[in-house]
């Protein structure tokens, strides 16, 4: 809990007991006067949203009334913990001046944190409560897709450098989100072309002081976050890294694209759940290649957590590569835009469709193993950290965090060059060679047609 000294500069903060069952308060009216700690007051609009453990208002600063709110309250009770949480972060990793000058140094136009205003207690029949003041924001991108279906695939790789902007910035602050997915990325309310990563209350302080976490199972702790779309460390109880977030990112993105995951059916089964990851990831890139709906690739997010999955627990990722993987031309990507074109996500391909889709993942498999062998000849990606060059040498050399992989498709050769191989499984060696086959057959009965008439 909060104990408030008598002097209004003194605050003395505990953390909530973490064993509580959070509850959801009960509203305050509108109207309520609030005083944050810096003395400024705020004016309760009314309640626009309410969460598992919390409520969000409309506010409007009492010395500057306008009818347009520009800034929200989050309320919950005192003893819970998630609005404690995300206080400690902004307090310590994003505070306005910190952004601006972070934003000025990256020269970016804008960092998608939302801006942090104050904080307080209140008190309501009996009960208190925990506020934070915040930046207003737009609405958010579940109920986006919600009513457009799949995003287009320029959006999904605008919004995928978005998030990694926003990534590399807490990650440097020693935090990690823990929580990335559509529901908790906002547009902005005055701009819409600029979208927001919020609800930083499951955000984690992975490096303290400049020391990371140690890997370390704990399967009473496992499968937390949101089980779509969490990462394999989370499913096995580890404590949330750098490789957590562009992991759930890369299914974020994969879901925006696709319109749904190869787990979907199965989010009951948190353990099946995580042995479908690691398939996905253990197969790539054909597991991602061949989920493309029609008339679509995702070859972008197959090499991103192709990427990704070869990263160990504390290892910091290459945004900048990254960012690169999802625009490898550098162009503008254009606005984010959410009305979708007119393609359906097939669950049962039919055999064309499947002759297709192979067709083009031979041709993606070709055009990565080029890329790939451009890495080692480029000299500009011998600039890059060795640490993150590694991968591309030895996918299968990794420290005991992770265990041997076996995936189809590899970068190494005895002279520890960096090539890339393509086997088939024996299923579609067997279809290359059925569809042969008939074709042969075919040609066949039209040459006899042709002889006897």
């Amino acid at each position: 809990m909060w104990v408030l000294g008598t002097e209004p500069c003194r605050l003395y903060v505990m953390a909530p007991k973490r064993k509580e069952k959070y509850k959801l308060p009960v509203p305050l009216p509108e109207g309520k006067i609030l005083d944050d700690m810096d003395g400024n007051q705020w004016a309760l609009g009314k309640m626009i949203g309410s969460g598992g453990f919390g409520l969000i208002y409309l506010a409007f600063p009492t010395n500057k009334p306008n009818k347009d709110a520009r800034h929200v309250i989050k309320v919950e009770y005192q003893e819970n913990g998630p609005l404690f949480s995300e206080l400690k972060f902004y307090q310590r990793a994003a505070k306005r001046e910190y952004i601006q000058k972070w934003t000025a140094q990256r020269k970016l136009d804008y960092l998608g944190v939302p801006l942090f205003y104050g904080f307080g207690l209140t008190d309501f029949k009996g009960r208190s409560y925990r506020f934070m003041v915040m930046e207003r924001l737009g609405i958010d991108l579940q109920k986006l897709s919600d009513k457009n279906g799949v995003f287009k695939k320029s959006t999904v790789l605008q919004l995928g450098i978005r998030v990694l902007d926003i990534l590399e910035y807490i990650h440097e602050n020693e935090y990690v989100h823990g929580d990335i997915k559509a529901a908790n990325l906002l547009l902005g309310y005055t701009n819409p072309d600029r979208v927001y990563l919020a609800d930083y209350g499951l955000s984690y302080r992975y490096c303290p002081n400049g020391n990371h976490k140690q890997y370390q199972e704990n399967p009473r702790k496992g499968h937390n976050g949101t089980i779509e779309f969490t990462s394999l460390d989370a499913h096995r109880g580890v404590a949330p890294s750098r490789r957590s977030d562009v992991e759930i990112l890369g299914y974020c993105m994969l879901h925006w694209l696709c319109g749904k995951l190869p787990w979907d059916k199965i989010l009951d089964d948190p353990v099946a759940v995580q042995t479908a990851k690691t398939n996905l990831l253990d197969e790539l890139p054909e597991s991602v290649l061949t989920w493309a709906p029609p008339g679509t690739s995702c070859r972008e997010l197959a090499q991103f957590l192709m990427c990704v999955h070869n990263l160990a627990y504390d290892e910091k990722p290459d945004y900048q590569k990254l960012k690169k993987i999802l625009n490898p031309d550098g162009v503008y990507l254009g606005p984010l835009e959410f009305s979708t074109e007119a393609y359906t996500v097939h669950v049962h391909p039919t055999t064309c469709q499947k002759e297709n889709s192979r067709r083009r993942n031979i041709y993606e498999y070709s055009d990565l193993r080029s890329e790939i062998h451009s890495f080692q000849q480029t000299p500009s990606y011998l600039d890059f950290q060795p640490s993150y060059w590694k991968p591309y040498l030895d996918c299968t050399s990794r420290e005991s965090i992770r265990k041997p992989r076996s995936p189809q498709f590899r970068y190494t050769c005895p002279a520890g060059r960096a090539v890339s191989q393509l086997s088939l499984s024996e299923e579609t060696k067997a279809e290359v060679y059925y569809y042969g086959l008939t074709i042969v057959c075919l040609l066949i009965l039209v040459c006899l047609a042709l002889y006897f008439l």
